[in-house]
């Protein structure tokens, strides 16, 4: 498949409503990187992490940063996609998995998704903003494939949510739009936001929690589930790029600490200073968590904790 041909794929969302349509894009588009880009350009302060460059019918265009301890080749890609499936099927039938299963979960997720992305980069300048809004859409979209995979009752949507007097009487109800609907027997168990990055996005998590906390004076848990907070920066060499990090771990912090925590947060590019710092390490985790640890023991979490 050509660049244009996988550029326009990625932009028409109608093509993504199966996991298969993820799997099926990824496999064209590392067909087409493994011979059809312009060059790979390494981060000068990050080495594993590199930037595509197209040719000219991408405009000349660079993309998004790639890790590369994340990305996988086309043929590797082959080689764990059927064992990711697999590993699904086994979850469900409630059977153990190793670290290599959890190392494969998130290298997946982190590679069907990239390729979108970095697919994207390749439009014209003036799209941009289109690009972030359908990979950002996708992504959402992803994450609610792969729980729905997992037997969850996933979905997107809008809660309402009342708001009473101090005597306890109904005075309205307001709307919130959210990513992840999770329920559990007919009853919300979870609520979660689905993002490409933090990056401006990191306040608004915890303060829906804070708001849906206090208006209905439950304890309802909420994740948020982050593909990564690496973006390209430019150096002081031409057609030198390096990658900065857009996470704000002292706003994290504050929120945590002074306003409530998040009841998980999930990464696939997960950063040095998330499992290093203390308190960090405590409450952010690889996406693997999600679907092999705590998404059961959210679900059973009698209401009202």
């Amino acid at each position: 498949m050509k660049l244009a041909d996988l550029v326009n794929h990625a932009a028409n969302k109608q093509q993504f409503q199966q996991l298969s349509d993820y799997i099926d894009f990824c496999r064209q588009y590392l067909a087409f990187v493994e011979t059809g880009l312009q060059a790979r350009i390494v981060s000068q302060n990050e080495s594993y992490y590199q930037f595509f460059q197209y040719g000219v019918e991408g405009q000349y265009n660079i993309s998004r940063p790639i890790n590369t301890r994340l990305f996988y080749t086309a043929e590797s890609f082959e080689t764990m996609i059927s064992h990711f499936t697999q590993t699904f099927t086994d979850l469900k039938q409630g059977q153990r998995v190793d670290d290599e299963q959890r190392d494969r979960i998130i290298r997946i997720i982190y590679t069907l998704q990239q390729t979108i992305g970095a697919a994207l980069d390749a439009l014209p300048a003036g799209k941009s903003n289109q690009a972030r809004k359908v990979n950002g859409d996708l992504f959402e979209r992803l994450i609610r494939l792969l729980l729905q995979e997992m037997g969850a009752d996933c979905t997107a949507g809008v809660v309402q949510v009342p708001v009473k007097d101090d005597a306890g009487a109904l005075l309205f109800h307001t709307s919130y739009q959210h990513d992840l609907l999770i329920r559990h027997a007919g009853d919300l168990k979870v609520i979660g936001s689905v993002k490409t990055s933090s990056k401006d996005r990191l306040d608004k998590v915890f303060v829906d929690k804070f708001l849906y906390s206090r208006l209905t004076g439950t304890a309802l848990p909420h994740i948020a589930i982050f593909l990564n907070d690496v973006q390209r920066k430019k150096t002081k060499q031409e057609n030198s790029y390096g990658i900065s990090t857009t996470f704000l771990p002292g706003h994290f912090r504050a929120y945590t600490v002074k306003l409530n925590p998040l009841d998980g947060v999930y990464y696939c590019d997960i950063r040095p200073n998330m499992r290093e710092d203390a308190l960090l390490s405590t409450h952010i985790r690889t996406i693997d968590h999600l679907f092999l640890d705590d998404l059961w023991e959210l679900l059973n979490k009698p209401s009202g904790d």
